[in-house]
């Protein structure tokens, strides 16, 4: 397999055979963080264009290993969504694919920035936003998918960050190096049997495919500002699965990014189709809780009392 690095030669990358005839690369640049893949903005004398490369570990988490298959996933949600020019207009369209080196070249969206900045209080997300962002998910889960790769792999890894490492007693991440008394403060969560037979039964039906096309990752970090408008991208560990689990994954970031309340009330406005709105909650609560207690840390600027008082308003959505 050609193994692309950020700092590989300008030859290397000129031989992949994706460039027109008389393109020659001038330079290469990392866009933004990256969690999953190799991610890097290739300018030439003609273009600019997004390269992205999965390999066999997280990129941001070399230790943890990752299926590689995952950018077929995002290559084949990619291309679902040509059908939708609503959808398509809001996501890099696809040049080329080279599946036996795991490598995908995507159209420059241009400079833009995530909204990871809404952590840290800097800014908040206004009614017009929200509703962009809503209506993103209904045309998504709308959408009419056949023979969609299977996504088993990736959906066992990030089941266990999110309904399985978080809450163990003993899993060798110790939060007091995140913030002094998060690890105590976590304990209640990683010992109360009822919240984790709760939280076992979500996981399991998170497992089993759904019948929407879900972004699987909805997030903050996935949606990027640019000139044109908020552009939605990384779908890594899109499938077939819940249109609750997107829902739940939107709501608990307006939560933990302290957004005003009445935005939630409003994604459930925009958001008309018909969905378990108490499903959507209990993803909401398991994915504040292991945003807080597991690995997957943001970079959030809470307090721990802030944070004590996020925990136990997830554990309401899982149980209530």
């Amino acid at each position: 397999m050609i193994d692309i690095q950020q700092n590989s030669p300008l030859t290397l990358l000129q031989n992949l055979g994706f460039w027109r005839a008389g393109e020659i690369i001038k330079s290469t640049s990392v866009p933004g963080e990256s969690n999953m893949n190799l991610v890097l903005r290739i300018e030439t004398n003609l273009d600019s264009y997004i390269l992205k490369q999965a390999k066999s570990y997280v990129r941001k988490y070399p230790q943890i290993a990752a299926p590689i298959s995952r950018i077929e996933i995002e290559y084949q949600f990619l291309k679902q969504l040509d059908s939708n020019p609503f959808l398509a207009s809001l996501s890099p369209k696809v040049l080329h694919y080279d599946a036996q080196n795991h490598l995908m070249l995507l159209e420059d969206l241009g400079e833009g920035s995530d909204f990871l900045s809404l952590y840290g209080g800097q800014r908040q997300l206004n009614s017009e936003e929200i509703q962009h962002l809503a209506e993103y998910l209904m045309h998504l889960h709308q959408l009419e998918i056949t023979n969609f790769p299977a996504t088993g792999s990736m959906r066992v890894l990030n089941h266990e960050h999110l309904f399985d490492f978080p809450f163990l007693e003993e899993n060798g991440f110790d939060l007091d190096s995140i913030q002094p008394g998060l690890q105590e403060a976590s304990m209640p969560y990683k010992t109360d049997a009822f919240l984790k037979q709760r939280i076992q039964a979500l996981g399991n039906r998170y497992l089993t495919d759904g019948k929407v096309l879900m972004h699987g990752d909805y997030y903050p970090g996935s949606w990027l500002q640019v000139s044109s408008g908020i552009k939605i991208i990384d779908p890594e560990f899109g499938g077939l699965g819940d249109a609750e689990f997107d829902l739940g994954v939107f709501l608990a970031h307006l939560d933990l990014s302290e957004q005003a309340e009445e935005l939630s009330a409003q994604v459930q406005k925009h958001y008309n189709l018909t969905v378990d709105w108490s499903l959507v909650q209990q993803y909401r609560g398991v994915e504040i809780l292991r945003r807080l207690i597991g690995i997957a840390q943001l970079p959030l600027s809470l307090c721990l009392e802030a944070k004590k008082t996020l925990l136990a308003r997830a554990r309401t959505y899982l149980i209530s």
